[in-house]
């Protein structure tokens, strides 16, 4: 049964079956947040390839007693035709207590598994199609409303249109400026135009995540193909600022329990499933006293280019170097 995603919240309970698919993550990430967020702490998150090269131990986990109970959530990200065979299965059994989300890319009108969700009621299909403009800019006005941020409706334009029709680039624009404007007014359009450049090629988040996971041939790539601003430079730290503080928050629930899976589940907000990699491998590169050393590095630079901005530059690129060159910091 098709529905729309504003529909999600009427059915959810009594649904357990869910296939979203189409090429707007942003809306995918909002639905499945939207689907789980009863139960956050009970999500199990599985890619296609790892259920169909282990089918069995994927049935015996999802039907044993210790995860066949108290509505448990299946995530299974980037699903396609090939796991189809499987969720027949799953239909087959018909479990009570489990909900099973699929996540899939673009999935064609002939596709065997959109058609299986389309024609059966009782199984739950959201085509996620790209976001218009006008829907995108009424999410982003929204936003720095709440935020407390004054911005033009030309400068949210200026941002919706780097987006290309997927607010989950909408999200991590409106992020990006909101870490700037902290303790500003307001906007000028000229300071829009600078941070959104950033996005032809890449993200500030980009540049921080491979910093952490200690890339340094992609961070001189990054350094290389973009003309950073004076004013990019405190937008720059104050992304690997909150970065940083989510990885001191997932490295000392990993120490607490040593199982790094389990540490990645039950973060809160839950960690995209594109990010889960790179977050594993984040943790494995920073300890939390390392990473608290960060931190307060990371305020200091902050504090000494707001007192001198003669080279700020030249201070965050070698700061930023310094980290991906330095040791493993375990």
């Amino acid at each position: 049964m098709i529905i729309k995603t504003y529909e999600i919240n009427k059915i959810k309970s009594s649904s357990k079956f869910f296939l979203l698919y189409g090429k707007n993550e942003g809306l995918k990430e909002e639905c499945i947040k939207e689907i789980i967020k009863d139960n956050r702490d009970r999500i199990f998150n599985y890619e296609e390839k790892q259920i169909l090269e282990e089918k069995e131990i994927f049935f015996e986990n999802t039907l044993s007693g210790s995860l066949f109970e108290d509505n448990k959530i299946i995530v299974i990200n980037r699903a396609s035709n090939k796991i189809l065979e499987i969720v027949e299965e799953l239909i087959e059994r018909e479990i009570e207590s489990i909900k099973i989300i699929i996540n899939s890319g673009v999935l064609e009108k002939k596709s065997k598994l959109r058609s299986l969700f389309e024609k059966n009621e009782n199984l739950i299909c959201i085509p996620t199609y790209p976001d218009t403009n006008e829907t995108l800019s009424r999410i982003a006005a929204i936003f720095f409303k709440k935020e407390n941020i004054s911005i033009s409706q030309q400068n949210i334009n200026l941002i919706v249109n780097k987006c290309s029709g997927d607010r989950h680039n909408l999200n991590n624009e409106i992020e990006k400026v909101s870490r700037y404007a902290s303790g500003k007014e307001s906007l000028t359009t000229e300071e829009i135009l600078k941070l959104v450049n950033l996005s032809e090629n890449y993200g500030f988040s980009e540049l921080i995540d491979n910093c952490l996971i200690k890339n340094k041939k992609k961070i001189m790539s990054i350094l290389n193909e973009n003309n950073f601003s004076n004013e990019d430079c405190i937008i720059i730290l104050r992304t690997f600022l909150v970065k940083a503080k989510k990885i001191l928050k997932l490295s000392l629930e990993l120490e607490k329990s040593n199982d790094l899976n389990k540490t990645i589940a039950s973060a809160k907000p839950p960690i995209f499933w594109k990010d889960k990699e790179i977050v594993k491998t984040q943790l494995s590169k920073w300890k939390s006293d390392k990473i608290k050393k960060l931190i307060y590095q990371l305020n200091d630079i902050e504090l000494q280019i707001k007192r001198n901005f003669n080279n700020p530059i030249l201070i965050t690129t070698n700061f930023i170097l310094e980290q991906s060159s330095s040791e493993l910091n375990n």
